[in-house]
C-alpha cells in the first residue's frame, strides 16, 4: 500500500440523497417554429435578397436544439432564395484546424446531411482593420467572400470576464468568426481587456462585414432554449447587454453555498468553454469573473468523448482521475489555452487512480472542521443541474426550501473492485 493510500484509508464519504433543484420552466416548445416565426417578423425576411450567398458561423459549444436551429434557419435562407453555406466559427477550437472543426461540428449533431446545406471549414482569415490599440482584426475568408453573414449563437455568462457583453452574437462575430488569428488577437491583452476588445472589434465588424443578422438563443435552468430572436446587424450591440441579463436570471445554479467539497462527473466544451462552467463552480482562471459560489476543494472525474480531449479547464479542479488524465490531447489543450493566454487553464491537478480516491481525497484536504456535518455535492456537470445529489447534512436545507425536493433516501456511493463506480452507479446519474 502507497503511502497516498495511507492517508486515505481512513476517510468516510458521506451517504448522499438524490435532490431535485426546481427551475422555472419556461422552455420553448417547438424551436423550429419559433425560428421560423423570427423570419416572418416585418422586415426580416427583406434583408435577404434571391441569390445572396450566405455564410451562417456554427460554433464549439453544445447549444440546445443546436441542429434544430441550423436545419431551420438554412431552411428559411432557403426559401427566400439564398444559398447558403455553413463555416465553423469556433476561434482556436478543434484544435486550430480545419478538419478539426468539422468534425467538432459532427459531433455535436450538425454535418452537410443534417444542415441541409455545405459546410466550408478552413482557418483562413482576411484582415478588415485594426483598433486603435493595434491589434488587428480578422474575419474568416469565406464568409467575407459570401453576400450575407448570419450567426447562431447562446447568449450566456463568458467564463473568463464579465461585461455588457459576454459570451453571445458578438463575441462569436469576433472570436469565433476571428479564427485562431483573430481570437489571437482578441486575447492578446489578456481577459482584463476582454470585455473592451470584443465591443469595439464586433463593433468594427459590423461596420465592415456583410452581417446581417443573428439568432440568438437564452436557455433556462434545464438546459432549454427559452428564446429564440433573430437580432439584426444594426441592433446586436443593443440588443444583446438586455439577453445577457435574461439569461444571467435563467441559468441554472447550485442552490448550496458554501461548499466543502465539490464533485463533477464529466467537464466537456459542450457544457461549458471552461469545461466546468466558473458561474456554478465558484472556480474562474481569471480574477475578471464576477462568482458568488464557495468549494473548498473540487474533484473532476471524467472527460466527454465529444471533447476530442481538449480538456481546457481542468487547472480549475483540485483533483483528477487517472481516467480523466489518460483522455487529454494537450496539443488541443494547448491550441486553445495559449490562444486564449489563459495558461491556468491547461495545469493537471493532483491525480487520483479512480472515482472513490478522487472523492476521498477532496474530503481529506476540504479542511471541513466537523466531518459529521460536510457540506457535500456531486452533480454530473455543470450544465445539468436539475438532478444532484448532496451530502445527509444537506437535508434540513432541502426540506426548508421549496426550489429543493428530496428524491430517495441518502445512500454510500457503490464502487467495482477497482475503485471506480459501478455501471448502475453512473447509469443513475448519467445526465448530459
Amino acid at each position: 500500500m502507497s503511502v497516498i493510500e495511507q492517508f486515505l484509508t481512513t476517510v468516510d464519504l458521506p451517504r448522499m440523497a438524490p435532490v431535485r433543484q426546481i427551475f422555472p420552466d419556461d422552455a420553448v416548445r417547438d424551436v423550429a417554429a419559433a425560428v421560423r416565426a423570427e423570419f416572418a417578423k416585418p422586415g426580416n425576411a427583406a434583408l435577404v435578397r434571391k441569390g445572396m450567398t450566405i455564410a451562417i458561423g456554427v460554433g464549439s459549444r453544445g447549444l440546445a436544439d443546436l441542429p434544430v436551429l441550423v436545419r431551420t434557419t438554412v431552411e428559411e435562407l432557403l426559401r427566400l432564395g439564398a444559398r447558403p453555406f455553413i463555416v465553423p466559427a469556433m476561434g482556436s477550437h478543434g484544435g486550430a484546424t480545419a478538419e478539426g472543426q468539422q468534425a467538432l461540428l459532427a459531433k455535436l449533431g450538425v454535418t452537410e446531411a443534417s444542415a441541409g446545406c455545405p459546410i466550408r471549414s478552413s482557418m483562413d482569415t482576411v484582415k478588415l482593420g485594426s483598433l486603435p490599440n493595434g491589434l488587428p482584426i480578422l474575419m474568416d475568408k469565406a464568409a467575407m467572400q459570401a453576400d450575407g453573414i448570419v450567426v447562431i449563437n447562446r447568449v450566456k455568462p463568458h467564463t473568463s470576464f464579465s461585461g455588457m457583453i459576454e459570451s453571445g452574437l458578438a463575441k462569436m462575430i469576433t472570436i469565433g468568426l476571428g479564427k485562431q488569428q483573430g481570437a489571437e488577437s482578441c486575447h492578446a491583452h489578456g481577459f482584463g481587456m476582454m470585455a473592451e476588445n470584443v465591443l469595439e472589434m464586433a463593433r468594427f465588424k459590423l461596420a465592415h462585414s456583410p452581417v446581417l443578422f443573428g439568432i440568438a438563443t437564452v436557455e433556462n435552468g434545464y438546459d432549454r432554449v427559452a428564446r429564440v430572436e433573430l437580432v439584426r446587424n444594426e441592433h446586436i450591440l443593443d440588443r444583446e447587454p438586455e439577453l445577457l441579463k435574461e439569461a444571467r436570471a435563467s441559468m441554472p445554479r447550485i442552490l448550496f453555498r458554501p461548499l466543502d467539497v465539490l464533485i463533477v462527473d464529466r467537464m466537456g466544451k459542450e457544457f461549458s468553454g471552461t469545461g466546468m462552467d466558473p458561474n456554478i463552480t465558484g472556480r474562474a482562471s481569471t480574477p475578471y469573473v464576477n462568482t458568488t459560489q464557495e468549494v473548498g476543494k473540487m474533484a473532476v472525474l471524467d472527460l466527454t468523448d465529444s471533447c476530442s480531449g481538449n480538456a481546457t479547464g481542468i487547472g480549475l479542479a483540485d483533483i483528477c482521475t487517472r481516467r480523466l488524465h489518460d483522455k487529454i490531447d494537450l496539443i488541443a489543450t494547448y491550441a486553445n489555452c495559449v490562444t486564449s493566454t489563459v495558461l491556468a487553464g491547461a495545469r493537471i491537478p493532483v491525480i487520483m487512480e479512480n472515482d472513490r480516491d478522487a472523492m476521498r481525497m477532496a474530503v481529506k484536504t476540504c479542511n471541513a472542521p466537523d466531518p459529521s456535518k460536510l457540506r457535500m455535492v456531486r452533480v454530473p456537470n455543470t450544465l445539468h443541474l436539475e438532478e444532484i445529489l448532496v451530502s445527509e447534512a444537506l437535508l434540513p436545507e432541502v426540506e426548508a426550501s421549496e426550489a429543493l425536493e428530496v428524491l430517495g433516501p441518502a445512500r454510500a456511493a457503490e464502487f467495482d473492485a477497482t475503485g471506480n463506480f459501478t455501471v448502475s452507479e453512473r447509469e443513475a446519474f448519467a445526465h448530459g
